[in-house]
């Protein structure tokens, strides 16, 4: 948790990044900002999901409604938040010279949109109404 929040500084200060080792070949980093960039177009996605099937789907039952959009909108969040974070640690290790740093984070995703994907399938078979 105390790395994370030293990241987070890190998001608001590039300059100091840039004081952490020596500069990586500029493709490597124009590659982690295509990356960062990805994330955030997957994060978007998440969230004009969670819009679509609250606004969308007014004959859904509430509790589906609100569930799935929820669950969409908070991924779209998570998924914001992790772009930036593994950009600021992808970008450091490179100018460092370590490994890139390994995460969890693409596998917990993949979950959560399965499970709202399994979840919109029950409600296509069984009804809006249900």
């Amino acid at each position: 948790m105390i790395e994370f929040a030293r990241n987070v500084r890190l998001w608001f200060d590039p300059e100091q990044v840039r004081q952490d080792g020596r500069t990586p070949d500029y493709r490597f980093s124009l590659a982690n900002e295509r990356t960062f960039l990805a994330w955030l177009r997957t994060a978007l996605a998440l969230i004009g999901g969670g819009f679509a099937v609250d606004q969308f789907l007014p004959d859904l039952r509430w509790a589906w409604r609100v569930g799935l959009a929820l669950a969409l909108l908070g991924a779209g969040v998570l998924c914001s938040l992790r772009a930036v974070n593994h950009w600021m640690r992808c970008e450091r290790a490179m100018r460092r010279g370590e490994d890139l740093p390994v995460s969890r984070f693409p596998a917990v995703l993949s979950i959560v949109v399965a499970v709202v994907a399994v979840a919109m399938v029950v409600v296509v078979l069984v009804g809006w109404e249900g």
